[in-house]
């Protein structure tokens, strides 16, 4: 595997669909995460994300317009203590509930399986950043329908210690448009993590598709002392 422009990522596919990005800025002073939402129909573009505590939360831009907010509807980002819980779902509370009852991130994520919105089945994408001390190591997973097979569920746990500055990965839910969506393959891909906050936050803003994207949530974790600076940048303002 070699390391990627995340831009390029980006850029090159037209519907990854909801992503996250987690790893350690260049200068290696931030842990870093990234989750963005996209969408096809209207009620998928219909929403905004908003602050929520030391988290993010999902809500309605137009609530008249809201017709299902069962998948839509949720808070992608939550704060456990030294740990920040990154998902593209509800899920995000399943972990954050579980671990603050001593289980593993690991352990938490079995308790649930893909979305229930065959035909696509959407993986349910997730992330942990474990920040204390000085140190940083984080975590991905991915629970898929086997090769779109309702009746299984495969379960994919990634784990980095001590991340290297300047690099990250990247985790989304579809590998690129379709009709199904075709679930995203291997493991999380290896990109370069570049810039301050803001720059980091604008090249991810510029380079996803401008019909498909609808929010974005970046936070730069300072690793000596726990602090964070947060952006949110979205499309219906």
């Amino acid at each position: 595997m070699q390391i990627e422009a995340l831009s390029s990522k980006l850029s090159e596919n037209s519907y990854p669909g909801r992503g996250i990005v987690i790893g350690r800025s260049a200068d290696g002073k931030y842990a870093v995460t990234a989750y963005f939402i996209m969408g096809r129909s209207v009620n998928s573009r219909n929403r905004v994300f908003v602050e929520d505590g030391a988290g993010i939360r999902t809500q309605a831009f137009d609530p008249s317009k809201l017709s299902d907010p069962s998948l839509i509807i949720y808070a992608p980002v939550r704060v456990l203590g030294n740990k920040t819980i990154v998902t593209n779902g509800d899920q995000t509370d399943t972990i954050y509930e579980l671990m603050d009852k001593q289980q593993t991130f690991e352990q938490s994520l079995r308790t649930r399986e893909f979305e229930p919105d065959g035909p696509n089945f959407t993986p349910r994408i997730s992330g942990i950043m474990h920040v204390e001390n000085g140190k940083y190591n984080y975590a991905m997973s991915i629970l898929k329908s086997n090769n779109g097979d309702p009746d299984s569920c495969n379960r994919y746990t990634f784990a980095y210690e001590n991340p290297k500055a300047g690099e990250g990965r990247f985790i989304h839910t579809y590998m690129s448009d379709g009709d199904p969506l075709p679930s995203f393959e291997g493991e999380p891909e290896w990109v370069k993590i570049g810039g301050d906050i803001d720059s980091f936050t604008k090249m991810i803003w510029d380079n996803l598709n401008e019909d498909n994207k609808v929010s974005l949530f970046v936070r730069y974790i300072d690793i000596a002392t726990g602090t964070y600076e947060t952006r949110i940048v979205n499309k219906n303002c």
